[in-house]
């Protein structure tokens, strides 16, 4: 008892730790303007942000947090709880905006929690061998790799906050895969220390965390957080266990209520993301984020023109 206790308080405790991650780095990533949208001069000017600075080391000490919630629980436990972030950044992040969230909207997020929950319980995944061939991780990469174009292709044909939500799914399912490579990496590095620099695993784990990094902050640029976080809340652990079952061969509860558990949460995320999309709080947090926009990208053009009225002028005679 006291074992689950302590992995309890330590979800929440991830969660309210991610939250403030979500908040920071929207806010810092929601101020820039849309001409940085998908250019690494984004990131790197977001990489001299104080604010967002602040929210990569609330990630990290998230990750503090789940890895102590994971050594005393089981993961059906700790993840509906980690996603209990919903709760906390969504309201904050609005109150900053001057929005007041209604009873729809926190149903909806109440309801993408509830969904989560149920599903990953129904179907209660089991650890496997995460060191598979090579053939079948070039069919999980090529699935991720399709998802992830059709997201942002359809995303980039959207506006308002649906155009957040293809952006956020992309970059979950990029860090979904990536937590598959992390597991594939640790296990090679538990059978040998030096061995794990020989597999491929490592390195690409680095190249999908900085594109999974560079997806998630271009979801939080294009619109508000109700609109981003609830999709890679609820697209993250569903793609990672679904790479885990197909990848790794991970057991999965398939008896009829397992499934129709599984099956009944779906249905509550995907309603409560698209509850939280058209909700009219969402949409008039996504305004007050344009006008920002507007004017950060008026005051980057004022400070161009500005110097350029600075730099010296050569005539004839000079």
């Amino acid at each position: 008892m006291g074992s689950i206790i302590i992995s309890a308080v330590a979800a929440i405790a991830a969660g309210m730790a991610l939250a403030a991650t979500g908040v920071l780095q929207q806010r810092a990533a929601s101020s820039r303007p849309d001409d940085e949208q998908f250019s690494l001069r984004m990131l790197a000017r977001l990489a001299r942000n104080k604010t967002w600075l602040m929210g990569i080391g609330a990630a990290v000490l998230s990750y503090g947090f789940q890895a102590l919630a994971l050594a005393f629980g089981p993961l059906a436990l700790v993840q509906p709880l980690v996603v209990s972030e919903l709760l906390f950044a969504v309201p904050v992040s609005a109150k900053l905006r001057g929005i007041r969230l209604g009873r729809r909207e926190w149903t909806a997020m109440v309801t993408v929690v509830a969904g989560l929950g149920i599903g990953i319980a129904a179907a209660h995944p089991r650890k496997a061998d995460p060191l598979v061939s090579i053939e079948l991780w070039a069919y999980a990469l090529g699935g991720i790799a399709v998802l992830v174009a059709l997201a942002l292709l359809i995303g980039r044909q959207l506006t308002g906050p649906a155009k957040a939500s293809m952006f956020a799914l992309a970059g979950a399912s990029v860090m979904a895969l990536q937590s598959a490579l992390y597991k594939a990496t640790i296990s090679a590095l538990e059978r040998d220390k030096l061995g794990v620099f020989t597999h491929w695993q490592a390195y690409a784990l680095i190249v999908a965390s900085f594109l999974g990094l560079y997806l998630v902050q271009n979801a939080y640029q294009a619109g508000p957080l109700a609109a981003s976080m609830p999709v890679m809340d609820a697209v993250l652990p569903t793609v990672a266990i679904a790479l885990g079952i197909g990848l790794f061969g991970e057991p999965i509860n398939t008896s009829w209520w397992g499934l129709t558990g599984a099956s009944a949460g779906l249905v509550l995320l995907i309603v409560g993301i698209v509850a939280l999309d058209i909700s009219g709080a969402v949409r008039r947090q996504h305004s007050v984020e344009e006008k920002e926009q507007e004017r950060a990208s008026q005051q980057g053009n004022s400070a161009v023109a500005a110097s350029g009225n600075l730099a010296p002028h050569h005539g004839k005679g000079s």
